[in-house]
Parts: structure tokens; sequence; C-alpha cells
């Protein structure tokens, strides 16, 4: 309490006794009664003064020590407190609750912006003005793969690319937005698109979104890959027909001979271009999932002697000898038709890169629980480089050689395609020269009730 009010408050119950007895002809006793209810008053005075105190020291002590998340209880009845002080009570309370219910608030919007952010299938990072990642959702570490903490590292150090550096600078500094495209030379050889934008308002600082393109622009590249071999693929018997179909206009069919020859090359390169677009179209199929395979049971002995029996006729062509050894009683789940296919594309395969006088064998069993047949060759075999990519449309490992044998480049991704469908898979093992092993894997058919029996 400030010196004066508190004199007052001593002083003046002394001088009202003073006046009244020194009214009333007491002189003496004015003194002594005045010096008495100032030593009164001051002795009440400390006693409330410490009373008050100590139930402030109280109230302070418990809006102090109060947790912020839980919501203010109801104070116990006092009938001693004064009532400033419980006025003051409530009032810390009222201010409590009121921040409780603003923190609450503001908790469930966090949780729900973190929720979202998490739940976002773009990478977001937010910066400050000096450009340090402040906070990220669980989509950017994904991307970015960090070693240590994302926050409070700067561009440069998470992505070793100064146009993203020096975009993030742009948005913090000047204001200004930034898109960009970064490829990551790591393992999966991923590319970013990103956008850079300052944070906006009175807010520091720049916000950054990335979406993961690889597979779009995977995309895009083989859609162009696709269409570049679809024309080039197409133009070779096309101007191979129109070429002889010219010549022959010209005058060649007054020549018996010249004129049947280049009949004959017509008809050739027209079934060639018939077999295309045959393959293209069931290719199309296959991956839009037009084609309806009826999985049935499948004796693989079968199926590979009616493909190998197609295949026959050029095999002893080229002396090539042709034997099976698949057991009778190997039965797996899948499409007849499919699998017929399947075979045939890889007898086919192997017959054609075979040299004459070799040799192809077809073996089969079981392995961990699934049918396994393996096509073997004697032939040229092929690079470890090209075998990730033979299964690829088109893909050829010597484009010249492999047009000058016939063929569309399509036959071993109708292969992959085909036991894909089937639940099955293709695998490829092969050396340089000394010939490639293909083999595919299916499930085991399940025996039925009455075989069993």
């Amino acid at each position: 309490m400030p010196p004066r009010p508190l004199l007052l408050a001593l002083l003046a119950p002394a001088g009202v006794a003073l006046v009244v007895f020194l009214l009333l002809g007491w002189n003496m006793d004015a003194v002594y009664v005045s010096l008495s209810t100032l030593l009164g008053s001051g002795l009440t005075l400390m006693a409330a003064r410490g009373l008050i105190q100590r139930r402030l020291t109280g109230l302070t002590r418990t809006a102090l020590t109060r947790p912020e998340s839980t919501s203010p209880s109801p104070p116990a009845a006092d009938d001693e407190e004064l009532e400033e002080l419980t006025l003051v009570r409530r009032t810390l309370d009222a201010l409590h609750q009121r921040h409780f219910t603003r923190d609450v608030g503001l908790l469930q919007e966090a949780r729900t912006l973190t929720a979202v952010l998490d739940g976002m299938a773009e990478g977001i990072w937010v910066t400050d003005v000096e450009g340090n990642v402040l906070r990220h959702n669980d989509a950017l570490r994904g991307m970015l793969m960090p070693a240590g903490d994302i926050v409070g590292q700067r561009p440069l150090t998470l992505l070793r690319h100064d146009s993203l550096n020096e975009a993030v600078s742009r948005a913090c500094q000047e204001g200004v937005s930034t898109r960009l495209e970064l490829t990551l030379d790591d393992v999966l050889s991923r590319t970013l698109a990103i956008r850079v934008t300052p944070l906006g308002g009175d807010l520091p600082g720049s916000a950054a979104v990335f979406h993961d393109v690889t597979e779009l622009r995977h995309l895009e590249k083989v859609r162009k890959d696709f269409v570049a071999n679809v024309s080039h693929e197409l133009r070779t018997p096309i101007t191979a027909i129109r070429g002889y179909a010219e010549t022959l206009q010209s005058g060649a069919l007054a020549d018996p001979q010249v004129a049947a020859k280049m009949v004959d090359i017509i008809h050739r390169q027209s079934e060639r271009l018939s077999e295309l677009v045959e393959d293209l179209l069931e290719l199309s199929r296959l991956e839009s999932r037009e084609v309806k395979l009826q999985v049935r049971d499948v004796p693989l002995a079968q199926a590979a002697a009616r493909a190998a029996e197609t295949v026959r006729h050029k095999a002893q062509g080229k002396r090539i000898s042709l034997e099976l050894d698949v057991p009778p009683e190997l039965v797996a789940q899948g499409d007849e038709r499919g699998l017929e296919q399947v075979l045939l594309n890889l007898l086919d395969n192997a017959v054609k890169y075979t040299p004459e006088g070799g040799r192809v064998r077809v073996t089969g069993g079981l392995e961990e629980g699934r049918c396994v047949v393996h096509v073997r060759d004697s032939g040229v075999g092929i690079e470890p480089r090209h075998l990730t990519r033979i299964f690829e449309r088109f893909y050829r490992v010597d484009k010249g050689r492999s047009r000058d044998m016939g063929g569309t480049g399509l036959g071993l991704s109708i292969v992959k395609h085909l036991l894909g469908a089937m639940g099955g898979e293709v695998r490829v093992e092969s050396q340089p020269n000394e010939g490639s092993t293909f083999t595919i894997l299916l499930r085991v058919a399940v025996p039925s009730a009455a075989s069993a029996g």
C-alpha cells in the first residue's frame, strides 16, 4: 500500500478519538486514548494486510500453477474470504476459462491442419524469411528421404539444386512465385515438380509444394516411344507394299516372273502388317483388361506339345533339335489358349535366335510350390544390360537383326501381360553366346475332391 493512504488509515481513528475527548474536556485521557487507538489501528491494519497478502499469494500461486490444458474447477466456498478477494478469484477463473476455450480450439485446429497435411500425397514445407524449414508433412520426408531432421535445414542442404534455393530466396525476399522441375539423381531417379510461393499477408517466409511426377514423365516417355515405334514398324511394310505396287503399275505386270516375285513380297509384307496390328490389339486388350481369361486346370505337357508342333517346321528348316521334357502330371492354373500363346511366343523366339544346328529344350517341374516351365536355347544370348527391358513393347536388343528375322517386337510384352493376368510371372537368364533361359511360373492346380478321393 502507498505511504499516504497508509498514514491516513493509521492517523484517522486516533485523530477522531483525540478531538472527541478534547471536546468532552478529558485532556490527558484524550492523549492516552488517541495513542491507544493509533496503536490498535496499526496492529489491525498490519494483521489485515498480512491476511490479504496471504490470500493474494495463494491466488497467484493457484493461477500460475494451474495447467492450461484443464478447465478451471469452481472454487470451494469460503465464508471468511473478503468479497474483494472473491471477485479477484472469479475474475482469474473467468480469464483462465477464456484462455482454456481458446487453447482447445487452437489445439483442435492444429491437429486438423496436421492431419490434412500428413494425409496429402504432395510434399509440403514452410520456411521462415531466411529460408529455414519450419514445418513439413510426412509425404515430403518420403520424397526427400533425408538422413536427419528436415526442420531447421535450408533448401540447399536438403536438395543440391541451386534453382530451388534461389526460388525460395525470391519468394521470401521479393514475394515472387516460381515453378520448377527437378530430377533427383538417387537410386530411384525421381522427378519432382515444385511450386514455391510467398506465404502472403503479413506472414514472412515461403511455402513449397512438391509433386512426384516420376511416373507421369515415364508414361509420357513410354507414349512417345510407343508412337515412334509403331510409326516406324508400320512404315516399313507400308513402304514396301506401296513401292512394289507402284512398280507393278509402272509396267512390271507385263513380266510374269518379276510380277509374281513382287506380289509375293507384297503378300508377305501385308502379313507382317496384319501380325503387327493383331499383336497391338491383343496387347491393348490385355492392358485394358478386356480379355476375359478362363482360368482352369491346364496340363502343361499338352500346351507345350501344341506350341512346339507349330514351330517344329521352322526348327527343322534350321536343323534345330526341339526337345520336350514336361511331366504329364504337371497341371497348372491358367487360361489354356493364353498358355499356348505364351509357350508359342517363347519357342518362336528361341528358334528364331538359335543358329542352325542348335538346340531348344522345354522342361517342367515343381519348384517352391509352383509350376515351372523352362524354355532353354543355345542361341546368341542377351547381354545383361538388356535383360531388364526385353519385356517392354518394341524393345529390341539388336534392331537391325531383329527386323531381318521378322517379328513385331511385341511377343515378350504379350507374354508378360498374359502371365500377369493369370497370376503368374516370367523370368529370364542369359549370357552372350551361351543361350537364354526363359522361365514361366504358375499356380499349381488344386486337386478336386473326386480326384483326391
